[in-house]
């Protein structure tokens, strides 16, 4: 892969990368910069990676306006042997984006042209400047002052992170006159937004059998318990032959949960609405209102392009490991199903998943119930059931097929930062599930288990 329009090499971190970066961040359809790469294209490797990720998103928090906050991703892979960083950035919506030190100016402004940043003409920074987009809801004032957020303090703090004193600025959930914004009221413990999941007899929407209401409670409450009743409604039907075992889900699960987050982080929460799910006789349809982000084509959103609508949002949720890397998602559902399970319409965007048909003599498995842990549980030999979360459940699958993987090997495998890494494989040391034998050359031992 050479140099273009989307693609930057860097081979070491340099003071032009918050320039390429807002080059990037004004350029529709984003862009990656690599660090550890030669013009060539050849790895260089990084050292120390760690303090450059760390030192890469300080720079880009701190020297960028406006905020490029869950706009990027900092990630580590390895190339030809050697260690590399992998900038993600998705094209704003708050265009322009400048350098700090220099405002919106012509010293600031920079866009992509070819493989190259260049400064932003004065007329383009003026026209866009007045079509930035003024209802998303950091700009929007929360209709309740008297927000608190113990329940998203408590997700951070499974998540192995804290939210300090300081985090209503920190995470964007004040408008620019320090005001509550709109996003922190999606988020905080109380408000009066409700994820409606409903179910049909039938095909069509005349007998209605159940609506579930999901809500007035942090939306990162919200979609966890929405996570678990499409758990327990995907039913996995499973057929016992003499060769092997066959399991098949109604829908495939990957698929379905980025489909749930996609319409949750990419709704329109500006007039009012929220996504709704509805389970029929032979399908799910879920629904989020807005549309396409302007500017974003069919063919942008089928490729994988990212502009996210609700980047206070999307912040919060990559934080909790429940988002991936940017622009992930849809191509996520497009490796299990066919772009016809899209409905792209102005006002809304809907999937529409069929069920597939289970096996000749196949039975549907029991489900834990509702409520239960979203991850499931380890017991046996341990007594009873640890709850563990559904990254520390992949976590241990990783290791049951490799007992001596590297911190780095399994952060790659799941598009996450070593350092979240860590954190899970601590929780689980804690919880007794996991333990360590031999230092950094031995391997790892899941509790009650062979492995190999």
């Amino acid at each position: 892969m050479t140099e273009s329009n989307r693609v930057e090499y860097k081979r070491e971190l340099t003071d032009s990368l918050e320039r390429e970066a807002v080059a990037f961040l004004n350029y529709r359809d984003g862009g990656v910069i690599y660090i550890g790469i030669n013009d060539d294209g050849t790895a260089a490797g990084v050292a120390n990676s760690d303090m450059v990720q760390l030192a890469i998103k300080d720079r880009l928090k701190n020297n960028i306006l406006p905020s490029c906050m869950g706009l990027f991703d900092v990630i580590h892979e390895t190339r030809d042997g050697k260690g590399i960083i992998k900038i993600i950035l998705a094209g704003g919506s708050e265009k322009p984006y400048y350098l700090k030190k220099f405002g919106m100016s012509e010293k600031g402004c920079f866009i992509r042209v070819g493989s190259a940043s260049e400064p932003m003409p004065v007329r383009m920074i003026e026209d866009l400047f007045a079509r930035r987009i003024r209802n998303s809801i950091g700009n929007m004032r929360s209709p309740r002052k008297d927000l608190t957020f113990e329940q998203l303090k408590i997700y951070y703090q499974e998540a192995g992170l804290a939210l300090n004193d300081h985090f209503l600025p920190s995470l964007e959930l004040l408008t620019p006159d320090g005001s509550l914004n709109y996003a922190a009221y999606l988020l905080a413990d109380e408000n009066g937004n409700s994820i409606k999941v409903a179910k049909y007899s039938g095909t069509d929407r005349v007998e209605l059998t159940e609506n579930s209401e999901y809500g007035y409670c942090s939306l990162v409450k919200a979609v966890s318990r929405v996570l678990e009743k499409m758990d327990v409604e995907n039913r996995t039907y499973t057929k016992i032959t003499p060769r092997k075992r066959l399991q098949r889900e109604m829908i495939d699960p990957k698929a379905l949960r980025e489909a749930v987050i996609n319409a949750v982080i990419h709704n329109d929460y500006s007039n009012g609405a929220v996504p709704k799910f509805e389970f029929f006789d032979d399908r799910l349809e879920i629904t989020s209102m807005g549309g396409l982000p302007f500017g974003v084509s069919k063919e942008d959103f089928f490729s994988g392009l990212s502009v996210p609508r609700n980047k206070e949002l999307m912040r919060v949720f990559r934080d909790l490991e429940l988002v991936e890397q940017l622009g992930s998602g849809i191509p996520r559902i497009l490796k299990k199903y066919d772009r016809k399970v899209f409905e792209l319409s102005e006002n809304y965007l809907r999937v529409t998943f069929h069920y597939q048909q289970p096996f000749e003599g196949a039975e549907p498995e029991k489900k834990m119930s509702e409520g239960g842990s979203m991850g499931g549980s380890i017991g046996g030999s341990m007594g009873g059931s640890i709850d563990l979360t559904e990254r520390q459940q992949e976590v241990l699958s990783i290791i049951r097929s490799n007992n001596k993987i590297s911190y780095r090997d399994i952060a790659q495998k799941l598009a996450i930062n070593e350092s979240a890494v860590k954190k899970h494989l601590d929780h689980l040391k804690e919880k007794g599930v996991l333990t360590r034998v031999g230092g950094t050359r031995g391997r790892w031992e899941i509790v009650g288990e062979d492995t190999p």
